[in-house]
């Protein structure tokens, strides 16, 4: 009998384990399915994302490839958590006004506070001292990106977005313009050697010293005692205490149009 009850206490002690193990795996596995309330619209009520097709038809074309229409339901008890009315607020006051009125519906294009609801990483990379200044509402996110689109990377209107780096040179037009000589990191794009939304290192760079450059331009030991080998030329002393960039060396970064070794 003791041995019985041995036995019990022991698998009563098992199931006890192996019920919070499963109780704690499944409050693990909610995180990832917290639901974000929509914008409230006030006095108005969900329509549902078929309504907002029969004017949208451009965006409603393209939106099912979008990444925001991963998780997408047309019936309207589920629209605030999916679809076009989970961004933008309730849509019954807007559809009643004609559309006109966009004090009736959110347009996240010129608040990006419905966008930070969702994306909590890049709300905290726009409170990084060097940041893009969305946050002071003197830029949006529909500047870089197009949210409806099937490359959500690429901004639905400015210039045509075919390469890499376009998306940067509608503001930046001087570093990315054409060079007779060119950066091959451009080639890679913007992001290679700069933080898109915000950082801690001057002008957003992902690193702050001559470790940015050593990503792509790897240190090379012929032999012992050679130095820091780039290229065909010992650096050992040059980049002792300056960085790459500096004047004299390589200061013209993203291109020059009368050097190879990028000077100016």
């Amino acid at each position: 009998m003791k041995g019985m009850k041995r036995y019990a206490i022991g698998g009563m002690g098992g199931l006890c384990a192996m019920a919070l193990i499963g109780l704690f795996l499944s409050a693990c596995s909610t995180l990832q399915r917290t639901v974000t309330l929509p914008p409230e619209i006030e006095g108005a009520t969900f329509v549902g994302n078929k309504v907002c097709m029969d004017c949208h038809t451009n965006i409603a074309r393209a939106f099912p490839a979008s990444p925001h229409a991963r998780f997408h339901k047309d019936d309207p008890k589920w629209a605030g958590i999916s679809g076009c009315e989970s961004c933008h607020g309730q849509g019954s006051r807007h559809v009643a006004a004609g559309g006109g009125r966009n004090s009736l519906i959110v347009n996240p294009g010129k608040d990006p506070t419905t966008c930070f609801n969702c994306h909590l990483e890049v709300h905290a990379e726009f409170r990084l001292p060097q940041h893009h200044p969305v946050v002071e509402g003197r830029m949006n996110c529909v500047q870089c990106h197009d949210p409806h689109g099937r490359d959500i990377m690429k901004p639905a209107r400015g210039l045509a977005m075919a390469r890499l780096n376009e998306s940067c040179a509608t503001c930046h037009r001087d570093q990315a313009r054409s060079f007779v000589f060119e950066h091959e990191a451009m080639r890679e794009g913007c992001t290679v050697c700069h933080a898109p939304h915000g950082g801690v290192n001057r002008k957003m760079l992902i690193q702050p010293d001559n470790n940015l450059c050593l990503r792509c331009h790897a240190e090379i030991q012929h032999r012992p005692g050679d130095g820091l080998i780039l290229g065909k030329f010992d650096h050992s002393s040059n980049a002792r205490g300056r960085t790459c960039w500096a004047a004299g060396c390589h200061s013209a970064v993203h291109g020059s149009n009368i050097n190879s070794r990028l000077h100016y």
